[in-house]
């Protein structure tokens, strides 16, 4: 990144910013430049609580630290608070959907903070999870996010988890309400006249997916709706979440020969794979099978056609497991709490009514809408 030179010095100041040859002013240098106390310009330059300040002296103080060159003594200033103002986010990877509008999440609430975070990716292994919490530990982080991981270390630092399923003393969890999630997704198919539903599992490895699995089959025994063990396929392969998974499942779903109408599958990426491997097979989505998905990560509301899926709010969750740390370092620190967000049916284009449905429902949805049950 290329920096930006500063004005000239007024009144023989100290040199540029970024000038080679010339040194930035100190602190003392720029209050007296300013004719104010250095605790004064301290407290603007550092983000300590300057509403004493007058906004005019404030803007001003900043205004010379740029024209000057000034940059705050980080090292200083984290040797002065014992903090290194960083917080290490610990995802299954970097890649497409789910870990990239969680992390947005997190780095949106932090950008107007004066934290910043770093990355680690364990590869859904137990094993780095606990290796990476303690290597950020030892760079001096003052906090972790953990994201789709089991979890049960105690740390002597704020913690906060998404989608990880543990209670571990110290850390509040992040996580979706999946039997409200379950109701949604099963409720809008059953009403639209599908019985005959073939679901596609998450992969072991990850947390979300035996706790969506157990919520789907106790929704499914409250609304009366039979599961059939020939639809239901888990996703096998331990790779990054990718279309081909969804792909590949579906092809052994249809290869089995038991007849469905509909097919939720595990989330929104493999739910492209599977609309591929449906029309591939000269089924016509969503008129022959209606695909349902779950997450509502942007790129599938612009295909054609939108898909229909459970939407959970996958920012808001990064959002809030970097306020819960931030505020446990302010010194708010409690005991394990969890915080539970609620998911929401977002209905689009591939999922319709079934041939003998009422025919108020029989129109497949021309523009996206959510859709919550009464009460």
């Amino acid at each position: 990144m290329t920096r930006k030179k500063g004005g000239a010095a007024k009144g023989g100041a100290p040199g540029e910013r970024g000038q080679p040859g010339k040194r930035s002013p100190t602190l003392k240098q720029l209050a007296q430049h300013l004719g104010l106390a250095p605790a004064t310009v301290s407290t603007v330059m550092n983000g300590g609580v300057s509403s004493g300040i007058a906004a005019d002296t404030q803007q001003r103080i900043r205004e010379a630290a740029r024209e000057l060159g000034y940059r705050p003594n980080f090292l200083a200033r984290c040797l002065r608070t014992r903090k290194s103002y960083t917080i290490g986010v610990i995802i299954p990877e970097v890649s497409q959907g789910y870990n990239v509008l969680v992390l947005k999440g997190i780095e949106d609430f932090l950008v107007g903070t004066d934290y910043f975070y770093f990355v680690a990716s364990h590869h859904n292994k137990p094993a780095l999870v606990e290796d990476y919490a303690y290597k950020f530990l030892d760079r001096a982080a003052d906090a972790l996010v953990v994201v789709s991981a089991d979890w049960r270390l105690q740390l002597d630092v704020p913690v906060a988890t998404v989608s990880s399923h543990q209670t571990a003393k110290g850390a509040t969890r992040i996580e979706l309400d999946h039997d409200h999630a379950a109701e949604l997704g099963l409720r809008h198919l059953m009403d639209l006249g599908h019985r005959r539903i073939a679901f596609i599992q998450g992969p072991a490895h990850i947390p979300d997916s035996a706790v969506r699995w157990r919520a789907i089959t106790a929704a499914a025994g409250r609304l009366g709706l039979p599961l059939s063990d020939r639809l239901v396929a888990p996703i096998l392969d331990d790779t990054p979440s990718c279309p081909k998974l969804g792909y590949d499942v579906t092809r052994r779903l249809l290869a089995g020969g038991a007849p469905f109408t509909a097919l939720w599958a595990f989330n929104d990426v493999t739910a492209v794979g599977a609309i591929n491997a449906l029309q591939e097979s000269g089924r016509r989505v969503p008129h022959d099978v209606s695909v349902l998905g779950f997450d509502d990560i942007e790129a599938t509301s612009f295909q054609g056609p939108g898909l229909s899926t459970i939407r959970q709010p996958l920012e808001e969750m990064g959002k809030l497991a970097a306020q819960a740390v931030l505020a446990a370092l302010a010194g708010a620190r409690a005991p394990a709490t969890e915080i539970v967000v609620r998911p929401e049916l977002v209905v689009r284009e591939t999922t319709t009514a079934t041939a003998d449905a009422p025919p108020s429902r029989r129109r497949p949805a021309k523009e996206a809408r959510r859709v919550e049950p009464p009460g």
